[in-house]
Formats: structure tokens, C-alpha cells, sequence
């Protein structure tokens, strides 16, 4: 079942004194449950765009998309948040922990809004999520006491305590070194299975985004899909299950071959 849709979907922005800048241009995309999917793409060739309209936290200029059927441009900012906080979780590649707050704080700040049960039960809820994601024991510690990889996974169950429909990964293994940011993958990946949560993945990490089943680039505001481009030997960038760093093969590790510095669009 699908759960958002673009369809010929573009974002403009106008400019003083300059003609109006297109950021993406005619964006076909449908997510549905359980979805893999990762985006590679340039700086500034329109993957933050992007995110924020998936995570509706922006409206298209052009095209029109559909949560769940309904048509985002028809619904209030006030709808649009609800339905935001209820089925999108984001990770980011910063983790935006509340400082002074501790794990168990962070990871029960979502459930905050929640207009059911779940907010009588959000210590409950909070504690068995960091449990999920091996923090347990760390429930009362503070992020700066926590290793760049204990920070993440503190984000991922703060993303993942309301289980969203939809996890929306922002570059999530750009602050951490390989070996951690294979582990959080594959943790996002385990908790999304069990739910049924579509993931999409937004990298430059050729390593990372070979992980999902449906590979895309974005170039100039314009997204296509890189299964059908085979490595040398015939080699599919669709082999989801390669270890982390054996990128040789994958048409992904071209893609991102002149990008290992970039930025966030």
C-alpha cells in the first residue's frame, strides 16, 4: 500500500533580481510499506528538497503529492503536523539530541503530542525502545556522555518510538566511522522489518545506499533510478546485503566516486 506519492512534483523558488531557481523538476515517487529505498545525489542537486517534502515539512510549486490518498495541498499546517508526528520519523546525521536532557528524556519528547494512550505510557514505551536499540543501561545518561554511536541510536528510538509508517534517514552514518555506521543501519533496518516501516535513505555513501533494494540519484533537481545501470562483470547495485566498504562493483560507488566531501543540499 502506498504511502506517499509524488507525482510530477516541482519545488521553485524566486529570487530578487534573478530569475526564479528550479531545485526539482517533475519528480515521479511512490513509497509503500516496507519500502527500501536510498537517494544519492551531488551537493545541491536537491536531496534536502526532497526530504522535506516527503517528511511534508515543505509544499510543492508544482505537481501533487499524497499521503495515505490525500491530496498535502488540501490539508492545514495543523493537519500536516499531526500527521507528521504520528506517521514520519526522522534520524539525522547530527542526531539533535535535547541537550541537558537524558536518553529516556529525548526518546519520550514525540509521545509528548501524542493525543492517546501512548502518552500516559511514554516512560514505559521509551524505556523498552532504547532497550531495542541496546541502550538499556544508559536510559538516564546524558548525550555528552554517550559515544557518537550510543547519540544515534538514542535518535533512531526517538524516530522509531512511534512507529512511523515512514523513517526518513538524513545522511544518518555521516558523523560516525564505518564500523558504527554499519551497526545503525543495520539496527534502522531490523526495526523497520518488524514494523513494516518504509525507509528511505538520503547518502552520499555509495556503502550505505547499496544496503536499501531501490537505488536512486538525484542530478539537477531530476531523479532517476540507478538499478538499471549494471557494474562491470553485470554486476546489480541491488545486492542490498554487500558489507559495508565492498563498493568496488556498484555503479553507486561511481556515482559518489567525486562527492566524498559533500555537503547536505
Amino acid at each position: 500500500m502506498s504511502i506517499i506519492s509524488l507525482e510530477g512534483v516541482g519545488r521553485t523558488v524566486e529570487r530578487p533580481d534573478a530569475p526564479p531557481l528550479t531545485i526539482l523538476s517533475s519528480v515521479d515517487l511512490e513509497i509503500a510499506d516496507g519500502d527500501r529505498v536510498s537517494v544519492v545525489g551531488r551537493s545541491g542537486s536537491g536531496k534536502s528538497t526532497l526530504l522535506n517534502l516527503l517528511g511534508l515539512l515543505d509544499r510543492p510549486t508544482q505537481g501533487t503529492i499524497r499521503f495515505d490518498g490525500a491530496e498535502v495541498r488540501r490539508l492545514s499546517d495543523a493537519r500536516l503536523a499531526r500527521l507528521r508526528g504520528a506517521s514520519i520519523g526522522f534520524v539525522f546525521q547530527q542526531f539533535n539530541l535535547l541537550p541537558g536532557r537524558t536518553a529516556i528524556e529525548n526518546v519520550m519528547t514525540p509521545l509528548l503530542y501524542d493525543r492517546g494512550t501512548a502518552f500516559w505510557r511514554r516512560e514505559r514505551l521509551a524505556t523498552e525502545m532504547l532497550g531495542r536499540v541496546g541502550l538499556g543501561e544508559r536510559i538516564t545518561s546524558m548525550p555528552d556522555r554517550m559515544s557518537g554511536g550510543e547519540q544515534q541510536r538514542v535518535a533512531i528510538a526517538r524516530a522509531l518510538v512511534r512507529r512511523p509508517r515512514l523513517i526518513l534517514a538524513d545522511e544518518p552514518t555521516g558523523a560516525l566511522d564505518l564500523e558504527t555506521g554499519g551497526t545503525v543501519m543495520a539496527l534502522m533496518e531490523e526495526v523497520a522489518r518488524e514494523t513494516g516501516a518504509a525507509l528511505v535513505t538520503i547518502t552520499h555513501d555509495p556503502a550505505i545506499a547499496r544496503r536499501a533494494v531501490r537505488h536512486l540519484r538525484l542530478d539537477a533537481g531530476v531523479i532517476s533510478p540507478l538499478d538499471d545501470e549494471p557494474g562491470p562483470g553485470g554486476t546489480s547495485p541491488a545486492d542490498a546485503t554487500a558489507p559495508i566498504g565492498a563498493v568496488e562493483r556498484a555503479p553507486l560507488a561511481r556515482v559518489a566516486a567525486t562527492e566524498t566531501d559533500e555537503v547536505l543540499a
